[in-house]
């Protein structure tokens, strides 16, 4: 216990799923926690709903019932002041700011001929754009306290693969790793470490493809071959915490431009 004890982490996306998984677990450890979600709905092209502002004070209650404080701002990764704003409140709350989880995220599904526009603008603006506002609006304040930090951005099976259908997804999965590859050269002298995690089907996130996925995988081969995992069919938004927790934990303290897969055999498979 106690492997971020005291410190301050920023989690985007935290209202249901991996994120609210992060938000505790880190909590357990003795973190204090800020936790942003949009709360609407935000695109007709996501074939979803997203997560609601009960949902996101249901996770700062989950958060303070481990006995850590915890701040829930509404905010949209999409608009860099927004997410300024949660800094804001964590610096006036706790004063400090050590651990950035930018793990807001969108997709859909769809040949990439046949996307329209707004379904790539959503899914890439979220993704991408979203982790650099996260990045561009945390980073100011980790490198003025001077005592390092972690960033920890959410990828994918899909940041390492060519997955399908969903090459939006794909390539804003893919865009995250270089990012992340950037950052942790130009961060490394501030001693601030960067890293993104490589999750494969995680259960109990909310996001759902629009179409049951056996319809899907009888459809699409190239799918239902990505989605066999030589360990387990799935994983659960608490295996990934448990890699966000060690990223963000002095015990990594000098891991640095990892691509963290938890993805049950995925990637690796033939």
């Amino acid at each position: 216990m106690g492997r971020v004890q005291d410190k301050v982490a920023l989690i985007t996306g935290a209202a249901r799923g991996q994120g609210r998984s992060h938000a505790v677990r880190l909590a357990e450890e003795g973190a204090d926690i800020v936790v942003t979600d949009v709360c609407h709905d935000i695109s007709h092209a996501l074939p979803y709903p997203l997560a609601s502002k009960e949902e996101l004070e249901e996770t700062a209650g989950l958060v303070r019932a481990t006995g850590r404080r915890c701040v829930a701002v509404q905010a949209d990764v999409r608009s860099v002041t927004e997410v300024r704003a949660a800094v804001d409140a964590a610096t006036t709350e706790f004063g400090r700011l050590d651990i950035v989880v930018a793990n807001a995220g969108v997709m859909s599904i769809g040949p990439a001929w046949e996307l329209s526009e707004e379904a790539w603008d959503v899914v890439v603006d979220v993704n991408l754009k979203g982790a650099w506002n996260t990045a561009r609006a945390t980073i100011p304040r980790l490198i003025e306290a001077g005592a390092g930090g972690s960033i920890i951005i959410t990828s994918s099976a899909a940041g390492i693969r060519g997955h399908v259908p969903y090459a939006h997804y794909v390539a804003s999965k893919h865009g995250v790793v270089g990012l992340m590859k950037a950052l942790s050269n130009e961060l490394a002298p501030h001693r601030i470490r960067v890293n993104t995690v490589h999750p494969t089907g995680v259960s109990d996130t909310g996001i759902t493809v629009g179409v049951p996925v056996e319809e899907l995988a009888a459809r699409e081969p190239l799918f239902a071959l990505a989605a066999m995992n030589p360990l387990a069919p799935y994983v659960e938004p608490r295996d990934v915490s448990n890699a966000v927790l060690f990223l963000a934990s002095d015990e990594a303290r000098y891991v640095t431009g990892l691509q963290f897969t938890v993805d049950a055999g995925s990637t690796n498979k033939p």
